[in-house]
């Protein structure tokens, strides 16, 4: 399908908006670079966020700082193993006085909505996020409610060889855009936090730097990226090696393969280029693929990742010749 090319000004504007989130969030977020500016091309391609790591290591500070960062409705889910798929949606109400059911509203309306630790909460929960992600709106009793655009979900969670986690459904990690670890910080880095977090929170002196507005309209502009036929056959060869590998019980989805393009086009335009490159799909590969892949049990019992099967298979995989692109 043609679609438009982005102008000059719309790309500049584009740029300078993500520039101003990723400087936001660093100023919290002690990580390199690298996690930061992938955290804004997920929110400009209009995706959902997972970050797992062990505790401790800013994972929720990084949700609460790119929530906000944006001038829209917040909510938050701290997920347990006591909740229930109402406390996430929301639940109706019989009122006595009218003889009406009453539909209050859970936390997933609004805006961004950051769910804590969302591996603690059983399956049942965790799967009441599903219409939500995928078709941007929640059914109750029924009835059918739409959720504010644009909706993003920046969720939490811990290994799941730590204690009291439930894995992800497939079906939940699949709507997931990208994965990101963000591991311990270096030495420097820590000491940099020490100094940085002695006195104050600078979550508490982070202000918006764009309004919900604005990211829904970059969200628009981000498929005007231009990918060329080429960059579209990496893509897809790259998906189709996941589900070929002897080592994956279950490879990447035709969805994978829509979200890495548009990851790869959002990190284009954070670049200032209105065209694909081959580095630009490289660049999120692994986290938008890694997490949707399901490896043989020996597989793993030998200490083969994930993220391992992916660089094996980018490194491999023929790169598009730049005549082409």
């Amino acid at each position: 399908m043609d679609v438009s090319p982005l102008t000059q000004q719309e790309l500049d504007g584009l740029v300078g908006i993500a520039a101003r989130l990723c400087k936001a969030i660093s100023s919290v977020v002690v990580a390199p670079p690298e996690l930061t500016e992938l955290t804004v091309a997920t929110l400009l391609a209009g995706g959902h966020l997972l970050v797992e790591d062990v505790p401790g290591v800013g994972k929720t500070t990084l949700a609460k700082a790119l929530a906000r960062t944006i001038d829209a409705p917040v909510g938050r889910i701290q997920f347990t193993p006591d909740l229930l798929p109402s406390d996430v949606t929301g639940v109706s109400i019989f009122r006595p006085a009218t003889g009406e059911f009453e539909f209050r509203q859970g936390p997933v309306f609004n805006t961004v909505v950051i769910g804590d630790e969302i591996n603690r909460a059983s399956p049942k929960t965790q799967s009441a996020l599903l219409e939500c992600m995928e078709e941007g709106q929640v059914t109750v009793d029924g009835t059918t409610y739409p959720l504010p655009q644009p909706f993003l979900v920046v969720a939490t969670q811990n290994p799941v060889d730590l204690e009291g986690t439930y894995p992800l459904p497939e079906a939940q990690r699949d709507r997931f855009m990208a994965r990101l670890e963000i591991g311990y910080p270096t030495p420097d880095n820590e000491l940099a936090m020490l100094d940085r977090m002695e006195a104050s929170n600078p979550l508490d002196a982070l202000t918006p730097v764009c309004s919900g507005a604005d990211v829904e309209r970059l969200v628009a502009m981000v498929p005007h990226i231009y990918a060329a036929d080429p960059i579209k056959r990496y893509v897809l060869d790259l998906v189709h090696a996941t589900r070929q590998d002897p080592a994956v019980r279950l490879g990447a989805s035709p969805r994978a393969a829509l979200q890495l393009l548009r990851a790869a086009k959002a990190v284009a335009a954070m670049s200032g280029r209105d065209h694909v490159l081959p580095d630009d799909v490289q660049s999120v590969v692994t986290p938008v693929l890694a997490h949707r892949l399901i490896l043989h049990a020996h597989e793993r019992a030998a200490g083969v990742t994930d993220a391992c099967i992916v660089a094996a298979i980018v490194a491999k995989t023929p790169i598009p010749s730049a005549k082409l692109v």
